[in-house]
């Protein structure tokens, strides 16, 4: 980082070259979509802004369909075939084909669905080789040893519940870890405290070489960078939308389901929704094709028709340009961070090279949550992880490069 001295001499470069980056902005127009104000928000990896099309959609849900037409909503709104319908408005923003993702519950419960799923799923494919060799069962739960709190938490119960054994590793460690008894490899794509993008592409191809099932979180990449499902393999994947894709608080999740696994995939959580027949209840479970057996009970339809409006931000927005810009605004935010911070008083460890690299940039500093405090005081959202990690998302949608010169000069000052 630069000397103390050197700050000053920075602010009108810098202020200038923003501005010409922001003029030439292709995605500069859809910040008005946003509802913001003259603060600088960088915590969109924890809760996106508001779209403008929300409120109205909300209040149409609530006065109209449900104030006026009530139980006729099921079908006349159709709120019934909202999961799999707003499942195909996020599938190409992650790379995946129609028909293959389901919204619904929380991004934890569907952990759940997809890990003891996948365990499920391996010991019901074990090849003929296998069976040949003496192969036994698949009795283990690889995780991300860097993984979210509660991906872990999940992991282990779920390995409990399917007699497995949990096996935290580092993601750069997976090839090496698989083996024989692997069933199932629940990995982040991006790290939420580092903003480190794991190879997704990579470490799918040799979980699915070793026979066992790769379980993707992209609750940090889904909406701010290519994912590519469909393309590299990915068994099942998980994912929030309250993040990049601004559903909301609370806004519910979403689970995706192979095509080619959707016959044989087993819910440990079955319900009347992804009965084959919901209204016949009957005593005995038969799953509903394809990828509504990841349904389980009845769809939370406020905060899931929330999601679908902001969802129309969407409509023509290149998930490759949008990359573009996500790289170009942390690389120009570090650059700022270079000349505006004091040697020694901040350490980026988000990495450099872009390839590795999510939508945000976490810096390493002493009395993080006091900086973070001041930050925000002073008109910078970002956020503060334990134990001394400043986290700073850059959501390409609405967060310009003006946005990321102010919020490092802030920054800057917080050290003078």
């Amino acid at each position: 980082m630069s000397e103390p001295g050197q700050n000053r001499s920075y602010g009108s470069s810098y202020e200038k070259e923003a501005a010409a980056l922001d003029a030439a902005d292709e995605l500069g127009e859809l910040r008005a979509r946003f509802v913001l104000d003259d603060t600088v928000y960088l915590d969109g990896n924890s809760l996106g802004a508001l779209p403008r099309s929300v409120p109205g959609q909300v209040e149409d849900v609530v006065r109209r369909q449900w104030g006026s037409l009530r139980i006729r909503s099921w079908d006349e709104s159709g709120w019934w075939t909202a999961p799999e319908r707003i499942g195909d408005r996020i599938a190409p923003l992650v790379g995946a084909a129609p028909g293959q993702i389901v919204v619904g519950d929380s991004t934890s419960v569907n952990v759940f669905k997809a890990v003891v799923g996948a365990v499920r799923l391996a010991n019901e494919r074990r090849d003929a080789r296998d069976a040949r060799e003496g192969a036994g069962v698949r009795d283990e739960v690889l995780v991300d040893v860097t993984t979210f709190p509660t991906d872990g938490y999940i992991a282990a119960s779920a390995a409990r519940l399917t007699g497995c054994t949990l096996r935290p590793v580092a993601p750069a460690d997976v090839p090496d870890a698989l083996s024989g008894r692997t069933a199932a490899v629940l990995l982040n794509h991006v790290d939420y405290r580092t903003g480190r993008l794991h190879d997704l592409p990579s470490l799918t191809a040799a979980i699915r070489a070793a026979g066992a099932v790769s379980v993707w979180d992209l609750c940090h990449s889904a909406g701010a960078l290519p994912v590519g499902l469909d393309e590299h393999g990915v068994d099942l994947a998980v994912g929030c939308t309250y993040k990049y894709l601004n559903g909301g608080p609370g806004s519910p999740a979403y689970l995706y389901v192979r095509r080619d696994h959707q016959s044989r995939f087993d819910s440990p959580l079955p319900g009347w929704n992804s009965h084959a027949d919901p209204f016949g209840m009957t005593p005995d479970f038969t799953p509903a094709p394809g990828a509504l057996r990841g349904r389980v009970g009845t769809p939370d339809i406020l905060s899931m028709l929330a999601l679908e409006a902001a969802l129309e931000v969407w409509d023509d927005v290149s998930i490759e340009v949008l990359r573009a810009k996500s790289l170009a605004l942390t690389d120009f935010f570090l650059q700022c961070v270079e000349a505006y911070v004091p040697g020694g008083a901040v350490e980026p460890v988000t990495p450099l090279a872009h390839a590795e690299r999510g939508s945000q940039v976490s810096l390493r500093c002493a009395d993080a949550g006091g900086v973070m405090r001041r930050l925000i005081e002073r008109g910078v959202i970002g956020d503060f992880r334990e134990p001394d990690i400043l986290r700073f998302g850059f959501t390409p949608l609405y967060v310009g490069f003006g946005d990321a010169e102010r919020a490092a000069r802030v920054l800057g000052e917080m050290f003078s």
